[in-house]
């Protein structure tokens, strides 16, 4: 099977020019941040201190940028980049930094998803894998949940031969509490159509791992 590779290094620094959001807040910032005001009162804390006055506002910004999925649609990021063309073996992104936010304590849970799916007479720009996996990580998650989301949109939109996704992450609730383990790291996946073969999951973690 030939296979087009592509090893994610520079989204980051491209989602920032396409993806600036930092100044186009949702409409009710100030109301969040009021509620941060009473959490650190809740806290013990004085929020008219010098070092906290701003924190409220700060950290309600903050927060609407880390949940900004919210108001995208991935699968339209798909469709609007999506081309016909007769190409039908694996195509892969790997290596796919990203940031989330665990649903169950609020604390992030970062690492790196590894995307490969087979084409069915249509693809998609490279950089739009990457952007689906921005879209699901800027929202409160669960790392299974994620991982599934990631790969339905695909099959969903782009009706591939298969799809699979893995996803690599560090969870700070198990980092910072709880059983308070540094080290370790927490992988997920999911598949459909072609990669139900063993041989061509094997062939694709072989892949990713290939450094």
């Amino acid at each position: 099977m030939h296979i087009y590779t592509q090893q994610h290094k520079v989204y980051s620094t491209t989602k920032k020019i396409e993806m600036n959001l930092e100044t186009e807040y949702r409409e009710n910032l100030d109301e969040l941040a009021s509620h941060y005001r009473k959490v650190l009162e809740l806290l013990g804390e004085d929020p008219a201190r010098e070092g906290l006055e701003k924190t409220p506002m700060r950290v309600a910004k903050a927060m609407q940028v880390l949940t900004r999925g919210y108001e995208m649609d991935a699968h339209k990021v798909l469709t609007d980049a999506l081309f016909k063309e007769d190409y039908s073996q694996m195509v892969i992104v790997k290596d796919i930094d990203f940031f989330s936010l665990c649903e169950h304590h609020m604390l992030p849970f970062y690492g790196k998803a590894h995307v490969a799916y087979i084409p069915n007479g249509y693809i998609t720009g490279l950089s739009k894998i990457a952007r689906v996996v921005d879209i699901y990580s800027h929202r409160l998650q669960v790392q299974e949940r994620m991982t599934l989301q990631i790969k339905e949109c695909i099959e969903q939109t782009l009706h591939p031969l298969g799809v699979m996704v893995v996803v690599e992450a560090k969870h700070m609730c198990m980092q910072m509490r709880g059983v308070e383990k540094q080290n370790s790291i927490t992988t997920t996946s999911d598949f459909s159509g072609a990669f139900n073969q063993a041989k061509t999951r094997q062939e694709f973690m072989n892949l990713i791992h290939n450094k």
